[in-house]
């Protein structure tokens, strides 16, 4: 069950040198009030909350923020009107792009989007048009840092609590689940004590393509860093081979 990943390796990094706590802690307080509008303030009972909450442990969110956003949230909801919108494109080479937003100004998101593909010498493409090239699935990445079990250990607890495939990297494991097994699969590692970087449902790419035009990579970087600039944006999925 184990394997190479490059989108569990590019996740890892991403995570354990990203500085901008400050906008993933803003998305994931989005997430958070849209969850709970609709679905209410109690995450036994809303799938979609509960799992905005083990986005937020991962990415160190304290328990006390959570627990604000939500009871905000919750004496809040007339005035939650947050929508999620998807954007999907190409960059330079043709280069896969996949733009989650969750905005209150749908016209203002997609001008955004559109001029950060425009920027980097890509376009905007009709929904569908790279989605099929992705798989959803629940990714669950932990650091070998931080884990005292063994692969094999670890492996085998993951498989048993449901998921669905293993691999292992240098410097970490990715699990792999079901999207709709995913919050099962990490509250069993999580009761386990197994400390997790990154845990949500996510989109991964079924093949990668990869760059060597210098001018190629600079236009694909400038539409990927104006993107995770944009407040709006709560991620970004591509096939880049970085």
């Amino acid at each position: 069950m184990s394997g190479h990943s490059k989108f569990a390796n590019i996740k890892h990094k991403k995570e354990k040198n990203d500085a901008a706590k400050g906008k993933i802690f803003t998305i994931i307080g989005r997430e958070i009030a849209v969850a709970v509008k609709e679905g209410g303030p109690d995450p036994n009972n809303n799938f979609k909350l509960a799992t905005v909450i083990a986005k937020a442990k991962a990415n160190n969110m304290p328990n006390d923020t959570i627990e604000r956003g939500i009871k905000k949230a919750a004496g809040d909801v007339g005035n939650v009107n947050y929508e999620y919108v998807t954007y999907e494109g190409y960059g330079p080479n043709g280069i896969a792009i996949i733009v989650d937003a969750l905005t209150d100004n749908k016209n203002r998101t997609a001008a955004n989007v559109r001029s950060a593909f425009t920027k980097g010498q890509g376009n905007v493409g009709t929904p569908g048009c790279v989605s099929f090239m992705f798989d959803k699935r629940g990714q669950i990445i932990i650091d070998k840092e931080e884990c005292d079990l063994e692969a094999d250990d670890l492996m085998m607890t993951a498989l048993d609590a449901g998921a669905e495939d293993f691999n292992e990297e240098e410097d970490s494991f990715e699990v792999l689940t079901d999207p709709d097994g995913f919050e099962e699969v990490r509250k069993a590692l999580e009761d386990a004590g197994i400390p997790m970087i990154s845990a949500e449902v996510t989109m991964i790419p079924q093949n990668y393509v990869e760059l060597t035009d210098e001018t190629a990579i600079k236009n694909l970087q400038k539409t990927l860093d104006m993107l995770e600039d944009d407040d709006d944006v709560q991620a970004v999925y591509h096939n880049w081979d970085e």
